[in-house]
């Protein structure tokens, strides 16, 4: 049983194990690290539900991908409850690398949704 949240921020229940079960996410850092700790526990299906229908590749295959290792949180742009727009920069290393992305993210029908990656850079360690 997993105790302790990927995303660095708490226990899994508590943190991002909630939005996995299908809460909504309350702002777009926090479904952000929900998703980060998606990718590394290989839940498809909130990856899926939580990208925007408009950018959602058709088709998402974590098989034979990194191992996530960590997340940073760098910067917050809006984002919070009461916004409808927000970008998150954060650091999601794995073995091998490091991950640098600024995202985009709206809220949509009162769930915050991942549009788009604004910048990204892949860094060898």
């Amino acid at each position: 049983m997993l105790t302790g949240c990927p995303c660095g921020d708490g226990a899994y229940g508590a943190c991002c194990g909630r939005f996995h079960a299908g809460e909504p996410a309350p702002t777009a850092e926090a479904l952000m690290r929900s998703r980060y700790a998606a990718f590394v526990l290989g839940d498809v299906a909130h990856l899926r539900r939580s990208w925007h229908p408009r950018t959602r590749p058709r088709r998402l295959d974590l098989d034979g991908g990194p191992a996530w290792t960590g997340l940073e949180i760098l910067d917050r742009v809006d984002g919070g409850p009461d916004d409808d727009e927000g970008i998150v920069e954060f650091r999601a290393h794995h073995t091998g690398g490091v991950l640098h992305e600024r995202s985009r993210f709206v809220r949509e029908n009162g769930a915050w949704l991942y549009v788009e990656a604004l910048d990204v850079q892949a860094l060898d360690i």
